[in-house]
């Protein structure tokens, strides 16, 4: 009799088991899976409360994450440091603990007692060895659970850690990539006189990593261009990543030396970022396009193609130290890299060229041999194709080329912006770039910045109402003399206020000849310059 007894025992110890992990769960989210967990820890082991205390990202602290039969530990958010009373106990030394006197002497989470909750049984919820966080029962009646209860309870907390570990993995892999999604730039700049191509793909386990790029403009106009890899994986890196992208915009605002602006970069993350360390390329485009000001933190040097040259990488550039690196801070070199016309640069993630059983020399060669100078989308897929083939990669790769364009007409520039102020910044950049290349001197292009500025101001102002519209401004240069149109087709509105209509005298007084003419279609500013003779820039 005693042998059905036990078997008994035993089949109804596998049915409980089996509650806890049944298929049908699957379909639900995490936080709907936990509360049905819960439910049926309660139930089984006769508990008037079941709750999951997950550890932090810090690793100091429990936090009430899912409950049944005292919800208020979640919605008031009830934090436990590891170490501290019966939870941060279970925590510290990874077993199981009872106690059937639940007071401020024994817990330290004061919700308990003042529920009411007699006795406490508690186990930790671990994955691969590693604490995710804890599991406890409560009753409010005198009752002592035995060791078959806590048996059973570490069985149930073992499946729950399975399947936390499982769709916590799911849940930030999602958020990582979708993080990361939103802060690789979606579409890459259109910069007249420059051609870009990117691509990202992530490593054999999918998972994403710290691997970034990004290409923007200062209000100066000045182009800026950035690839990182930050160690480690997963959403933490990917965190990281967008805050370390973030840096590196708003210090660049305040500098236009690359060395300087990582500098700052490195400064702010040993200070706020301690455990950071991450590797940066970071380059600053002269305005006339024909050179990048380059810095590396650690970072592989970007390989530079032209035709009828070997493509090499860019070895005159020195690797300084790593962002986040914790000995005392060392000065930052930056270095002038001339980029010719119809020549192509490509920055890189170590994933593109670090193989097993390869050395990074081999690697890198490789990479060189692979990189021609052309359209950047296809210099990107060539470079893929060639590096990376078939093979899953082992690590993310990020790449960006870019691409020096030949002008189909280097004396013409035509522009379309929208009719708002933030445009500006566009148009004096393009002309930062257009006009030294046509002769223009440093004084001719301060002069025409100006001018050309007030006649798209005044086009934003009155041409259109708050629809908006478009500005056209047409570009031409030939005999030492630059003409430039700014047309509208709105319907001019007088100027409001006093004191108006010094735009136009300032043009005049910038230009040897302006015309205005307006008319049903819209209106029409034509500038004309003579450049200094000899003085060009």
């Amino acid at each position: 009799m005693p042998r059905a007894v036990d078997k008994n025992r035993a089949e109804d110890r596998l049915r409980r088991i089996e509650t806890v992990t049944d298929s049908d769960l699957a379909h639900l989210q995490v936080e709907d899976v936990l509360q049905v967990l819960l439910d049926r820890v309660r139930e089984n082991l006769d508990a008037d409360t079941a709750t999951i205390l997950l550890l932090d990202d810090a690793g100091q602290h429990l936090v009430a994450t899912a409950s049944s039969g005292i919800e208020e530990e979640v919605r008031q958010g009830v934090r436990v440091r590891v170490g501290e009373g019966f939870a941060g106990r279970i925590a510290a030394e990874l077993r199981p603990h009872l106690i059937n006197d639940v007071s401020a002497d024994t817990v330290v989470n004061p919700l308990l007692w003042r529920k009411g909750i007699r006795t406490l049984a508690g186990v930790p919820l671990l994955a691969e060895g590693h604490l995710l966080g804890i599991l406890h029962v409560g009753t409010l009646r005198d009752r002592e659970f035995d060791e078959s209860d806590v048996q059973w309870l570490r069985v149930a907390a073992d499946r729950i850690a399975i399947h936390l570990s499982s769709q916590l993995t799911a849940t930030e892999r999602n958020a990582a990539t979708t993080l990361q999604r939103s802060l690789l730039p979606s579409e890459l700049p259109r910069i007249p006189g420059l051609d870009f191509g990117s691509r990202y793909v992530p490593g054999e386990r999918l998972e994403i990593s710290g691997d970034w790029y990004d290409v923007f403009t200062l209000p100066s106009g000045q182009l800026c261009m950035a690839i990182g890899d930050v160690v480690g994986r997963g959403l933490p890196a990917a965190m990281v990543m967008g805050r370390l992208r973030t840096a590196v915009r708003a210090h660049a605002l305040d500098s236009d030396d690359p060395a300087e602006v990582l500098t700052k970069v490195d400064r702010h993350v040993r200070h706020f970022e301690p455990e950071t360390m991450a590797t940066i390329a970071f380059a600053m485009w002269e305005p006339s396009l024909d050179a990048v000001h380059l810095s590396l933190a650690g970072h592989l040097p970007p390989v530079v193609a032209a035709d009828g040259e070997p493509s090499r990488l860019v070895d005159e550039a020195s690797i300084d130290a790593p962002i986040g690196v914790s000995s005392a801070p060392q000065r930052r070199h930056t270095v002038r890299v001339p980029i010719p016309l119809g020549a192509s640069l490509l920055f890189y993630t170590d994933g593109l060229v670090e193989r097993r059983g390869r050395s990074l020399d081999d690697g890198l060669q490789e990479l060189c041999e692979a990189v021609r100078t052309g359209p950047a989308d296809l210099l990107c897929a060539e470079v893929m194709s060639k590096l990376v083939g078939s093979e899953v990669p082992a690590d993310d790769i990020a790449a960006l080329a870019v691409r020096r364009q030949l002008p189909t007409a280097p004396n013409k520039l035509d522009l379309e912006i929208d009719a708002v102020p933030e445009a500006l910044a566009d148009v004096r950049s393009e002309l930062r770039r257009w006009l030294p290349n046509v002769g223009a001197s440093e004084d001719d292009v301060a002069d025409l910045l100006i001018a050309v500025g007030e006649a798209v101001a005044n086009s934003i102002e009155h041409a259109y109402g708050p629809q908006g519209g478009k500005v056209e401004i047409q570009l031409e240069a030939h005999d030492q003399e630059v003409q430039i149109g700014i047309c509208d087709t709105g319907t001019w509105r007088a100027a409001r206020g006093q004191h108006r209509g010094r735009g136009t005298q300032l043009m005049r007084q910038l230009c040897d000849d302006v015309s205005i003419a307006h008319d049903p279609s819209g209106t029409c500013v034509i500038l004309r310059k003579r450049l200094s003779e000899g003085e060009t820039g």
